[in-house]
């Protein structure tokens, strides 16, 4: 045999290994073959996505591709659909609690699993995107690093950017979480633990689950008291966002700071 064709290129089916395998207690039973429509939905999706992108696929279809590996031969449309329905859209899909998503019929451990996997990859994406380079020159990736982590919670989370003297990412730190309308917020334990980790300016965050924006009068009042405790250790804050559905809220570009 030579070379040449002990290594002969075939054909190989796309993403041939895509399906997840059967529980344990299954795998000693014959499982049910699976109707042709299907597998034909899923190789005719998939070449689509492939070929034509992903703004090819509305959420749904793309919430398929992702539960294809998660749920082996049954059709997942159902499921796609009636999480859509329930959450909204693709992102807040991806975001939901697992113990919401476990509310839904269908919806298991494998499922949770890989819906977690995406939202773990896009949050590590967006961050590797304003890791080690000067904040405020990469404004934009910021933001989207902020909606990508903060603008599908069901309720409000704060947290604290803290940037060196040349304004490079230190740390990216949540500092408290509350209800749907309302987060605690702790100047004094902010300004001390930018002294610990030697930071010279902040940005901080906070999400609105309502989805609008616009920051309330506490918003207003809390923020002073920051840039009040900061400024007394030198401290400069750049901005205080606060992140919606579809937009953000700059305290700087409104004139708050």
């Amino acid at each position: 045999m030579t070379i040449a064709q002990a290594f002969s290129e075939s054909a190989l089916p796309l993403f041939g290994t895509d399906e997840a395998p059967l529980p344990p207690q299954q795998t000693h039973s014959v499982a049910p073959m699976q109707p042709s429509y299907l597998k034909d939905h899923r190789q005719r999706l998939r070449e689509r996505f492939l070929q034509a992108g992903p703004k090819s696929v509305p959420d749904y279809e793309l919430l398929e591709l992702v539960l294809f590996r998660a749920v082996p031969r049954h059709d997942v449309k159902p499921l796609a659909r009636k999480l859509i329905e329930t959450f909204g859209d693709f992102n807040r899909v991806i975001s939901a609690p697992a113990s919401r998503l476990q509310s839904v019929p269908g919806v298991g451990t494998m499922v949770i699993l890989e819906l977690k996997i995406v939202e773990a990859s896009a949050q590590r994406l967006s961050r590797a995107k304003i890791l080690r380079r000067p904040v405020l020159t990469c404004w934009d990736s910021l933001l989207d690093y902020c909606h990508t982590n903060m603008a599908h919670r069901e309720t409000e989370h704060f947290r604290v950017l803290f940037l060196d003297c040349k304004n490079t990412l230190l740390a990216d730190e949540d500092q408290g979480h509350g209800t749907v309308d309302h987060v605690p917020v702790y100047p004094r334990e902010v300004v001390k633990r930018a002294l610990e980790l030697n930071a010279s300016a902040l940005i901080l965050v906070h999400n609105h689950p309502s989805g609008d924006p616009t920051p309330s009068a506490a918003d207003v009042a809390m923020t002073e008291k920051m840039v009040n405790a900061a400024e007394a250790l030198g401290l400069t804050i750049h901005d205080h966002l606060v992140i919606g559905r579809e937009a953000e809220f700059s305290f700087r570009s409104a004139g708050y700071l």
